[in-house]
């Protein structure tokens, strides 16, 4: 397992807490909006925010990049670039959909849950890809899936259309972690998450126009949870995690990120005066456990001398 900077984990930590709290906004925005219009137009507020940062980024690097490249290198580069933005975004705008729809037809709980079923998959995804995860890391999954088993679920499991949606989409946003730790390397991180969220948001436009009837006055009413679900959770949170998990094992960034269902309870703690139940807290001692289990250094393996 490739070890982990501190700056990665404390940005892949941050992304989780932003994503966490977004939960809020995401509720109240579908109060006045449509599933696919909330993502179509949070996700276009995600990429043009960050045009600003790639114009200044641009001009900080302009003279130390310069005559660096041959064009070989650079046409690569752009081609890595389009195609890893443009299918990042594809599975981003699934995903999101998905879980935007499913949410409608279930409990907070479950929806919490099974999203983060991504711990599980990841791991699973990444050994059919030869990205073997240690027995150190496999306990870690297992401990952090029961945690949140704890932490979000208080009803009897079953599995109805809006668990089967759910589930879907945490099968997709697998393989968006999956696509991340294959281009994130080989491409400037904050192009490709703009690129994903106008992907995203044009994607989403098309369902948007179809099945819903956006006006004004709703964008108007929902524009708080917008704004934050738009500037935060999209511009900010998905391109830290686009920075951060270069060089990061896929399956110890899924179990980071999978904190967001321990920093959604804790914000409606804090937040709402919302009481932790003893299971809650215990969940949440499991997936603090997880995520610092996954930390600890692999003991090197002893060569048998012949």
């Amino acid at each position: 397992m490739k070890k982990m900077k501190v700056k990665n984990m404390v940005m892949l930590v941050l992304t989780a807490l932003i994503w966490g709290t977004a939960f809020t906004a995401q509720s109240v925005g579908m109060d006045y909006l449509g599933p696919f219009t909330f993502t179509s137009v949070r996700s276009l507020m995600g990429g043009i925010v960050l045009l600003p940062v790639i114009w200044v980024f641009d001009k900080v690097n302009a003279n130390a990049e310069r005559g660096r490249e041959e064009k070989a290198e650079k046409d690569r580069k752009r081609r890595d670039l389009i195609c890893g933005g443009a299918l990042c975004g594809l599975a981003l705008c699934t995903a999101s959909n998905l879980q935007q729809i499913g949410i409608q037809y279930t409990t907070v709980g479950k929806a919490g849950f099974i999203t983060a079923l991504y711990i599980v998959l990841v791991p699973i995804c990444g050994f059919f890809l030869g990205k073997r995860a240690g027995l150190k890391l496999w306990g870690s999954v297992v401990i952090a899936a029961a945690g949140l088993y704890l932490l979000c679920i208080t009803e009897k499991f079953t599995i109805g259309k809006g668990d089967f949606l759910v589930l879907l989409c945490a099968a997709v946003f697998t393989v968006h972690i999956m696509l991340i730790d294959h281009y994130s390397p080989l491409v400037d991180g904050v192009r490709m998450s703009c690129i994903q969220f106008f992907v995203t948001g044009v994607l989403s436009a098309i369902p948007m126009f179809l099945f819903e009837k956006p006006s004004l006055s709703q964008l108007a009413a929902a524009a708080v949870p917008l704004l934050y679900a738009g500037v935060l959770s999209s511009g900010v949170a998905y391109t830290l995690q686009i920075v951060a998990q270069k060089g990061v094992d896929p399956t110890v960034a899924s179990l980071i990120l999978s904190m967001e269902s321990v920093f959604s309870v804790l914000a409606g703690w804090l937040i709402l005066g919302q009481s932790l139940s003893v299971r809650e807290i215990l969940g949440c001692v499991l997936m603090f456990t997880a995520i610092l289990l996954a930390q600890l250094p692999e003991k090197p393996r002893e060569v048998k001398k012949a």
